[in-house]
């Protein structure tokens, strides 16, 4: 059985409008990022890449883009790559977020989200950290996290 996210994005993303279809259904399937609008432009294995604008919508006082945001951003884009790198047999869920704000935020934004290190799935949990950086439209990195994720082999159909 196959990745489903994965192969969505395969299907959708080179089609004209796919890159935005696919950000629209992640985002009814998990509906608080929507809050962002963001929209998806690389998922493969071990990598995902995400964007949002800026706009009044994700300021914060000070007119640039607020952490919760780029909180929001940074596990939008590691679910999404976690999920999409995983074998059907794992699961996982985000453990912890250790963030780092860097720079003000005062452009449009992309985050790309990467495993730390090599990683393989095995037969028990562990608990895998994935790298998000966040950088602003010259590429300066404005915000890093690291996401420390649970995964686990899924308990057998009875």
């Amino acid at each position: 059985m196959s990745n489903t996210a994965l192969m969505a994005w395969r299907r959708l993303s080179p089609r004209p409008g796919g890159q935005w279809l696919f950000s629209r259904i992640v985002c009814l399937k998990a509906p608080y990022f929507g809050s962002i609008r963001p929209t998806f432009v690389d998922l493969q294995p071990g990598r995902c890449e995400v964007r949002i604008r800026n706009r009044r919508a994700v300021h914060n006082h000070l007119g640039t883009v607020n952490a919760i945001a780029m909180c929001c951003m940074a596990e939008l884009a590691a679910g999404t790559m976690i999920d999409a790198t995983l074998p059907p047999t794992h699961r996982w869920i985000p453990r912890g977020m250790t963030v780092e704000y860097l720079k003000k935020a005062a452009t449009d934004l992309h985050a790309v989200a990467e495993f730390e290190s090599e990683i393989r799935f095995g037969e028990t949990a562990a608990e895998i950290p994935v790298i998000v950086r966040v950088m602003n439209s010259q590429d300066e990195v404005v915000f890093r996290a690291q996401i420390r994720m649970w995964v686990s082999p899924r308990k057998a159909s009875a």
